[in-house]
């Protein structure tokens, strides 16, 4: 971002303008693959695979020489808008293969996409000796490898059943189903808390040195490793959920994260950088391993023909609420202890666990 910035002679506040552009881009794109059910009425390896070209050509189309803000907002926001044509699509795929072990399938897919988070933070530690337009050029070419992988040796799963009509009343008509709300509202408190935590690590980092001027951090290897683990968690919490059950594994994670965003400014407070670290690694954990399960929950409890749109919908839903947390805590640093703001995100876990629970139903 400073590099398309400085480029492009941008002033500094157009950094948080370029990262929204493609978090709106990816809400607009979930609604618009949810209203017209694109991911059940058409096979979902080849929606995955137009969506990844095409994507990645937007992402290329930053690195030409005549953009200006304008252009570069919109290649932003349309890169946002196919990203809804290859995660939630990535659930869908996953979710017509598996009909018994798909909190499994999911666990290690969404571990991937941890990782996928987490990366940058490992890239900027190099990124001095990259140019940036060849950071682009490299990204857009996996996701092209990635998109033609998935078209060439992943066919449509012996559990898909296609729609063959647009329904535009689907957006609504899947909240109908008690136990599809429960998760889905058990998933929107979990999205609360996770992006605005992966957003903030560099700077709970940062401000624990500001704090505890002893404490040397690596703030960009941290990062990196306190993200990635929780690709482990998800791994592991798949694995979990074949024996103790997908919502009783997905509470539990979601409880320990409320923990871990009530207690924060405790380990603030403590001069150990330690036990500091050890607490991270632990919430970055707890924070993403509960976000497969809950789209398993989301995915049993959708109707077979609708699972690629139900999924879409729930993402779309959820990704907006992590803009509002984002923002909110953005805003509250300004005037608040920065030891203090994180505990808000305790609100997310609460109302999640409290919908999950609100009428305990035998097919959840």
């Amino acid at each position: 971002m400073g590099d398309l910035v400085n480029n492009f002679q941008l002033s500094s506040s157009t950094i948080g303008h370029l990262t929204a552009a493609v978090q709106f881009g990816f809400i607009i794109g979930t609604i618009v693959f949810a209203v017209f059910t694109i991911a059940d009425r058409y096979s979902p390896s080849k929606v995955f695979f137009v969506s990844a070209i095409i994507g990645a050509l937007f992402n290329l189309g930053t690195i030409y020489e005549g953009n200006n803000l304008s252009t570069l907002l919109l290649f932003r926001f349309f890169s946002g808008f196919f990203l809804a044509g290859i995660y939630p699509v990535g659930m869908k795929i996953a979710a017509d293969y598996y009909e018994k072990g798909l909190g499994k399938s999911l666990g290690f897919l969404v571990g991937a996409l941890v990782l996928g988070t987490a990366f940058p933070h490992l890239l900027k530690g190099f990124s001095s000796s990259l140019p940036w337009k060849s950071v682009l050029l490299t990204t857009s070419s996996l996701a092209i490898v990635g998109g033609t992988v998935i078209l060439a040796w992943v066919p449509n799963g012996p559990f898909r059943k296609s729609s063959l009509k647009v329904d535009f009343s689907a957006f609504f008509k899947v909240f109908k189903n008690q136990n599809f709300r429960a998760a889905a509202f058990g998933y929107f408190g979990h999205m609360w808390e996770l992006y605005a935590f992966w957003a903030f690590v560099p700077i709970i980092l940062e401000s624990y040195q500001h704090v505890h001027p002893n404490a040397h951090f690596n703030i960009p290897l941290l990062s990196f490793s306190i993200i990635a683990v929780g690709s482990l968690a998800c791994a592991a919490g798949g694995l979990l959920s074949e024996k103790m059950g997908v919502k009783k594994v997905a509470s539990t994670a979601l409880l320990l994260s409320g923990i871990c965003c009530a207690s924060s400014p405790f380990f603030f407070a403590l001069n150990s950088e330690t036990t500091f670290l050890s607490f991270l690694f632990l919430w970055g954990m707890v924070v993403i391993a509960d976000s497969p399960l809950f789209s398993t929950l989301v995915a049993q409890n959708a109707p077979a023909e609708g699972k690629g749109t139900a999924l879409t919908i729930v993402n779309s839903i959820g990704f907006a609420i992590t803009i509002i947390s984002i923002q909110l805590l953005n805003m509250l640093k300004e005037y608040m202890d920065t030891s203090l703001i994180f505990t808000l995100l305790a609100i997310g876990p609460i109302l999640g666990l409290l919908a999950l629970y609100q009428k305990r139903t035998k097919t959840i």
